[in-house]
């Protein structure tokens, strides 16, 4: 693997910061000693501006190239879950109820270890605009630096990210033109009746027969609405009702998930929703609220961006390291923001045979970050030549 020489150098050093981002994980908007961290490593790289306060702990570096050009993207996102680590790693987790179980950190690391060396060349024209985004995993923080300005401040013309997959060979680079990942759409639906006691069920407007009702008809927008051809998910989660066996309760909850490739599709799928889950009550006397929370769009890759991005892949890892027939996924990412308002691409960067993302042993695999921050490197050489 053609890794640069010079970020190879680095890796000992790479280590030291990803451990130490992964014993110090922070959740959602919350990563303020993360930002601070990544702050000083990039003042000390010597990057050209700094901007904090990003979607509340976000940052935004700036690096000039030689001479006039675009201006290219680099994301990373930097939050970690809100679950509990069981690695035994000496640098686990020392925030408790918090682990990088994503691969966050390394996502973080690669990103610096291209910021370092890019501050030490400028082989390139233009400037490159760093992009550390807290909330990816629950807030959607890459929608709310879309909304802040992002893209129109910095006028940047391309940009890209990575994400680690477990199960890919290390270093293997995948990806696909078009969707990639799902939107995705949570529900919160409380149905209310009419509650009593059991032995008298005419006195009551049972909830749970309600929700039963509605669960089986929530399962016919997938199977008679969606084109076989296409794709929908709807997974009902939880169901929270009743405390007691001889009372028949007020009221009951339902909590789960809408996902979509298509944004036609994601649209039907949540209006049909709305329309079962209000008749449904309707028809047995009762009544309901929905609520839809953390609602990303799907992640679809621009295909001139793709091809571009896998030929920069091809050049640092080979041909057959790299893949543009990726399966789409149901999982949801919220650079999907970026992309809707901006020209890039999102490529999988293999983990090799570790534990599956979101499990509580699983860890990023170091030996893949010189290659990561290699392709970031050459994608920024490669698009913006001096």
């Amino acid at each position: 693997m053609a890794v640069i020489n010079r970020i190879a150098d680095y890796f000992e050093e790479m280590k030291t910061w990803r451990h130490y981002l992964h014993s110090q994980p922070e959740t959602g908007f919350e990563c303020h000693e993360t930002a601070e961290y990544v702050k000083k490593l990039l003042s000390e790289f010597g990057v050209d501006e700094i901007q904090t306060g990003w979607a509340k702990t976000g940052i935004i570096a700036v690096i000039n190239g030689k001479g006039d050009g675009g201006t290219i993207g680099l994301r990373a996102d930097m939050d970690a879950l809100p679950m509990y680590e069981q690695t035994g790693l000496d640098y686990a987790s020392h925030n408790e109820g918090a682990m990088h179980a994503c691969g966050h950190d390394g996502h973080t690391t690669m990103l610096l270890g291209a910021a370092k060396y890019l501050c030490e060349t400028r082989n390139f024209s233009g400037r490159v605009v760093l992009i550390f985004q807290p909330a990816e995993e629950a807030g959607g923080g890459a929608g709310v630096m879309v909304s802040e300005g992002l893209i129109e401040k910095f006028e940047i013309d391309n940009v890209y990210a990575l994400h680690n997959l477990p199960g890919l060979d290390a270093g293997k680079f995948e990806t696909t033109a078009g969707p990639l990942l799902a939107s995705v759409d949570d529900f919160e639906i409380t149905v209310t009746g009419r509650g009593g006691h059991a032995a008298h069920p005419d006195h009551t407007i049972d909830p749970v027969l309600v929700i039963v009702n509605i669960v089986q008809a929530l399962q016919s927008i997938v199977s008679r609405n969606v084109d076989p051809l296409m794709s929908g998910v709807l997974s009902v989660t939880q169901m929270n009702v009743g405390s007691a066996n001889n009372v028949i309760a007020h009221t009951g909850e339902l909590i789960g998930t809408v996902r979509a490739f298509q944004p036609d599709i994601r649209s039907m799928m949540l209006a049909r929703l709305s329309e079962i889950v209000h008749n449904t009550s309707k028809a047995f006397g009762a009544t309901a609220e929905i609520r839809f929370i953390d609602g990303y769009p799907p992640t679809i890759n621009h295909g001139e961006n793709v091809k571009f991005a896998a030929s920069i892949a091809a050049e640092l890892v080979g041909d057959e390291n790299v893949s543009v027939d990726a399966t789409p996924s149901m999982g949801a990412e919220d650079f999907a923001f970026i992309l809707e308002r901006c020209k890039g691409a999102y490529l999988y960067i293999g983990n090799g045979d570790s534990a599956k993302l979101h499990h509580q042993s699983f860890d990023f695999n170091d030996e893949i970050s010189p290659i990561g921050s290699s392709y970031f490197v050459r994608l920024v050489e490669g698009s913006q030549p001096i």
